[in-house]
C-alpha cells in the first residue's frame, strides 16, 4: 500500500489515495498503520476518495479503527495532498465528509500548499444532535461528575461531539491521561466524546490540550479547536476571533457573525511518502 504521512500542527495521519482503488479493510488497516512501534505511527488513517457531490471525499479512521465524522487538521492535509500531488489545480475546493461538505481556500507558496482556510460550517448546539444527555439547551457550563469531582462542561458539535472544560491551571500541568478516558466514555455521551481542557490567557488567546475519542491525547484537534472557540464565546470568555495554542502549534479560529460559520486557518505538512506491506487479509 502506497501512502503519505502528513500532519496538521502535529496531528498526524497516514493518507492514502483511493480515487482509483478502494481499501477493503480500512478499520483494520488504521489500527495497524497507527501503531507507533509496529506500524507507521499516526493518530489514524485518512482515505482520499472521489465524490459525486464535491471535488473529493475524505474518510477518516481513528487509531483504534473507529470511524469519525470529521477531522479539521486532517482535512487541511487532504487539501494539500490533492493540490501538491496534482489531483486538482483548484485553489478553492469542496471536500465531502460524514459531517457534510466543507469548503477550503488554499494558500500556495512556491507551487505547494502552505496554509489552508477551512469553512467548518455552523456549530451544532442542540444536545440531541451533539449528542449529549443534558438539562440545558445549549449546554453551557453544565455540571458533570467525573472521577468523583464536579466539572463544568460546554458541549458543541462540529460534526463530531466535543465537551469543553475551562480550567484555571496551566494546561501542561493537567492530568489529561488520568481524566480524559473517563470523559470520553461517560454515560452522558452516547457516541463517546472528544474533550478539550482549556486555559484562557486573554480574550484573544487560549491554551488547549485535547483527549480525542478513539485516539487518546493528540498534539492538535481542528474540530476541537473550533468547538473551543465557540464555547469560549458562549461562556463570555473570548472574542469571536481567537488564536489557540496547542501542543503541536497554533490555529486561528473565527466564529463569523455574518453567516454563523466557524473558519479555521492553519498549516499542513507532508512528512514523507512510503509503501508498506500489509499483513495477509488486510489488502
Amino acid at each position: 500500500m502506497k501512502f503519505t504521512k502528513m500532519h496538521g500542527i502535529g496531528n498526524d495521519y497516514v493518507y492514502v489515495d483511493c480515487t482509483r482503488k478502494e481499501l477493503k479493510n480500512p478499520a483494520e488497516i488504521s489500527r495497524f498503520v497507527s501503531d507507533r512501534h509496529y506500524g507507521i505511527g499516526s493518530d489514524g488513517l485518512i482515505l482520499i476518495k472521489s465524490s459525486e457531490v464535491a471535488d473529493f471525499q475524505m474518510a477518516m479512521y481513528n487509531a483504534d479503527g473507529s470511524q469519525s465524522e470529521m477531522c479539521g487538521n486532517g482535512i487541511r492535509c487532504v487539501a494539500k495532498y490533492v493540490y501538491d500531488y496534482g489531483l486538482t489545480e483548484k485553489e478553492e475546493i469542496a471536500i465531502e465528509t460524514l459531517a457534510g461538505i466543507k469548503y477550503l481556500k488554499l494558500t500556495i507558496e512556491n507551487g505547494k500548499v502552505s496554509k489552508v482556510r477551512v469553512n467548518m460550517g455552523e456549530p451544532i448546539l442542540e444536545p440531541e444532535k451533539i449528542p449529549v444527555t443534558a438539562d440545558q439547551n445549549p449546554v453551557v457550563m453544565e455540571s458533570i461528575e467525573v472521577c468523583g469531582k464536579e466539572w463544568k462542561m460546554t458541549c458543541v458539535s462540529m460534526g463530531n461531539p466535543h465537551a469543553i472544560v475551562f480550567i484555571d491551571t496551566p494546561v501542561k500541568e493537567f492530568p489529561l491521561e488520568e481524566i480524559g478516558p473517563y470523559f470520553e466514555n461517560h454515560e452522558r455521551f452516547p457516541r463517546r466524546t472528544n474533550t478539550e481542557f482549556v486555559k484562557v490567557l486573554d480574550r484573544q488567546t487560549m491554551d488547549m490540550r485535547v483527549w480525542e475519542r478513539g485516539s487518546g491525547e493528540t498534539l492538535a484537534c481542528g474540530t476541537g479547536t473550533c468547538a473551543t472557540a465557540v464555547a469560549g464565546v458562549l461562556c463570555g470568555l473570548c472574542e469571536r476571533k481567537v488564536l489557540v495554542h496547542l501542543l503541536g502549534g497554533d490555529l486561528e479560529i473565527e466564529w463569523s457573525e455574518e453567516d454563523n460559520c466557524v473558519y479555521m486557518t492553519g498549516s499542513a505538512t507532508t512528512v514523507f511518502d512510503g509503501e508498506i506491506v500489509l499483513p495477509n487479509g488486510m489488502e
